[in-house]
C-alpha cells in the first residue's frame, strides 16, 4: 500500500514539473516515467473518478485513494494475527 500511496505522489509531482514547465515535455525519459505510473495506477483511479463528481480541471481522485489506503491500513493494523 505505501508503494502506491508514493507512486500517486511521484505521479503528481511529475504532473506539476509538466505544468508549470519545469520539464519540458519533449523529455522522452520523463514522459515515459509519468505514462508508466499512468498504466500502473489507472486500473485503481479509473473507478474513483467515476464515482466522483466533476469538478472541472482538478482530479481529486488520488486524494481520495490515498485517504481509502490509510484507512484500509488502519483497520489491517488494528486486525489481531
Amino acid at each position: 500500500m505505501n508503494v502506491i500511496v508514493m507512486l500517486v505522489i511521484v505521479q503528481f509531482v511529475i504532473g506539476l514539473l509538466f505544468s508549470f514547465n519545469v520539464v519540458n515535455s519533449s523529455n522522452q525519459f520523463m514522459v515515459q516515467v509519468y505514462r508508466s505510473i499512468n498504466a500502473l495506477l489507472e486500473p485503481v483511479l479509473g473507478p474513483i473518478r467515476r464515482i466522483m463528481p466533476d469538478t472541472g480541471a482538478i482530479d481529486f481522485s488520488p486524494l481520495v485513494l490515498i485517504v481509502l489506503l490509510q484507512i484500509l491500513l488502519i483497520i489491517l493494523s488494528s486486525v489481531p494475527y
